[in-house]
C-alpha cells in the first residue's frame, strides 16, 4: 500500500551513474506511460498478489475502528472473564436454578395429582365402608324384623289360627281381641309396626358405577337418607320389642296374681303340669360380648316368654275359662238358697248356666275323667280332676261324650246340656271343688276375665 504524493516530474532526474552517457530525451509518450498521473484527492491502496484495491479514507478508518473496537471487546471481555469467575458460575448457577426450578414444578405437579388421586380413592374406600355399613345394618334390621315377626304366642292356652296379613290393621284398631266361648284369655298382638321392613334398598345405589365418583355429595346425601330411614326402623323395632316386652311383663304380673288370689300354691300346680315328650342336651343360654341393645333386650324377652310358657302350661290346669257358648247367664248363683223343690233355705254348690237342651259343654280346663254317670241329684254327671286338689263338675247333662279315665283338653266337647236328674229344666250346673270342697265358680271365672283384660 503507497500513497500518490503527486510529486512526479515531467522530466527525468539525473543520476548519479549516468555521468559520462549522453543524455537522451525519451519520447514523449513513453513518459507519459510511465509517469502516473496525479490523483485529484488522497486514497489507500491494497496491494494482494499484484491486485490493487483503492478504499477511501472514510471507510478505510471506518474499518479500522471497526477492527480495533472488536478486538478492544474481545480483550476486555476476555480479560472479565478470566479475571470474574464468579460471572461465568452465577450464570451456571442461574441456569441450574432455573432447570431445578422447573424439575421441582413438575414434582409438585405429579404430587398433586397423586394426592387428588389418592383422595379420590380414599373417599371412594370411604363410601364403600359406609355403603357396607349400611348394608350390614340393614341385614340386621331384618333379621330383627324377622325374630319380631317369628314370634310365637305364649299369651294364651287355646291355640288358635295366625292372623293374615291383611288382618293386622283390623286386629290393631280393635284393641283387644274378644275371648273366645270356652276360654277368656286374650291373644297378644304385637303392634303392627313389629313387622316394619325398610322403606328404601340400599343396593339401589350399591350398583352406581364408580365413574360418577364425581357426585360423591349426592352420594353423601342418599347415605345420609339410607341412613335416617335405617335409625326410624331401629326406632319403630325397638319401640316394638319395649311393647312386647312391657305386655308380656304385665301378663306375668297378672298370672302370678289370679294364681295368688285363687289361694293355689304355684309350685304345687307347676309339679301337677302332665310333661310331654322332650329333650335335648342341656346349653345354658348367653349373650355375646358385642350384643347390643336390641339383642339383650331381645334376650330378656326369650327368657320371659319361656317363663310365661311355663305358666301357661301350668293355667291350664286352672279351670277359669267358661264351660257353655255365647252370653254368661246365671239362674242361679252360689251359696244359700231357696230349694226350688222345697222351698227352704239350701246351700247351692255351684252356678247354673241357662242353656238349650243339646247345648255342648265344654271342659273348662286341663284334666282326666274320674267320672261319667248317673250321680243322683246330678242326673247324669261328668267329674274332671285337673291335679293339685282342683276339680269341676258337669251335671244335668242330657248326654255324655267321654269316658272314664279319658284325658280332655280344654275346650273338650265332654256332654249336652239337659234336665236330668233333681233340675227344673234345661241348664248346666257347674261346680268347682279344691280338695273336695266347693268353692265359688265366680271366683275363678273372674280370674279368667282378668286375664283376659292383657
Amino acid at each position: 500500500m503507497s500513497k500518490s504524493s503527486a510529486q512526479y516530474s515531467q522530466y527525468p532526474q539525473h543520476h548519479p551513474h549516468d555521468h559520462g552517457r549522453a543524455f537522451q530525451r525519451r519520447p514523449a509518450a513513453a513518459v507519459a506511460a510511465a509517469i502516473p498521473l496525479p490523483a485529484t484527492d488522497d486514497a489507500y491502496t491494497i496491494v494482494h498478489h499484484g491486485k490493487q484495491v483503492r478504499l477511501g479514507p472514510v471507510v478505510f478508518w471506518i474499518v479500522v475502528g471497526t477492527v480495533v473496537l472488536l478486538g478492544l471487546w474481545s480483550a476486555a471481555t476476555a480479560t472479565y472473564f478470566a479475571f470474574r469467575d464468579d460471572v461465568l458460575t452465577r450464570l451456571i448457577a442461574r441456569q441450574a436454578e432455573m432447570q431445578y426450578a422447573y424439575e421441582d414444578r413438575i414434582a409438585e405437579l405429579r404430587a398433586k395429582v397423586d394426592r387428588t388421586t389418592s383422595r379420590q380413592l380414599l373417599d371412594q374406600e370411604q363410601f364403600d365402608q359406609k355403603l357396607d355399613q349400611i348394608m350390614k345394618r340393614q341385614t340386621a334390621l331384618e333379621s330383627r324384623a324377622t325374630a319380631l315377626g317369628a314370634m310365637p304366642d305364649v299369651t294364651g292356652s287355646i291355640p288358635r289360627s295366625a292372623p293374615q296379613r291383611g288382618d293386622a290393621g283390623q286386629s290393631s284398631t280393635q284393641g283387644t281381641s274378644k275371648p273366645s266361648p270356652i276360654s277368656d284369655t286374650v291373644i297378644f298382638v304385637a303392634p303392627p309396626d313389629r313387622e316394619a321392613r325398610l322403606e328404601s334398598r340400599a343396593p339401589t345405589v350399591a350398583t352406581a358405577p364408580t365413574s360418577q365418583f364425581a357426585k360423591n355429595q349426592g352420594f353423601d346425601n342418599v347415605l345420609v337418607r339410607l341412613t335416617s330411614s335405617l335409625d326410624q326402623v331401629e326406632r319403630r323395632q325397638m319401640a316394638a320389642l319395649s311393647a312386647v316386652e312391657d305386655g308380656m311383663d304385665s301378663r306375668m304380673r297378672r298370672m302370678r296374681g289370679v294364681v295368688s288370689d285363687l289361694g293355689l300354691n304355684l309350685a304345687n300346680l307347676e309339679a301337677a303340669v302332665p310333661r310331654s315328650a322332650m329333650g335335648g342336651p342341656f346349653v345354658p343360654v348367653k349373650l355375646t360380648g358385642n350384643a347390643g341393645p336390641f339383642e339383650k333386650q331381645l334376650s330378656r324377652i326369650n327368657t320371659t316368654r319361656a317363663e310365661m310358657d311355663r305358666l301357661n302350661r301350668t293355667l291350664a290346669l286352672v279351670p277359669y275359662r267358661k264351660p257353655v257358648i255365647g252370653e254368661v247367664e246365671f239362674t242361679s248363683g252360689f251359696g244359700v238358697r231357696s230349694d226350688p223343690f222345697l222351698g227352704r233355705p239350701a246351700m247351692h254348690t255351684g252356678l247354673d248356666f241357662r242353656a238349650a237342651t243339646g247345648d255342648p259343654v265344654r271342659a273348662t280346663a286341663y284334666g282326666k275323667v274320674v267320672s261319667a254317670g248317673w250321680s243322683g241329684g246330678y242326673g247324669r254327671m261328668i267329674e274332671v280332676d285337673h291335679g293339685n286338689g282342683l276339680s269341676t263338675r258337669y251335671g244335668h247333662l242330657s248326654e255324655i261324650s267321654v269316658k272314664v279315665g279319658e284325658i280332655v283338653k280344654i275346650g273338650q266337647v265332654v256332654g249336652l246340656v239337659g234336665s236330668t236328674g233333681r233340675s227344673t229344666g234345661p241348664h248346666l250346673h257347674y261346680e268347682t271343688r279344691i280338695d273336695g270342697e266347693a268353692v265359688d265358680p265366680q271366683k275363678f271365672l273372674r280370674a279368667g276375665v282378668r286375664l283376659s283384660a292383657g
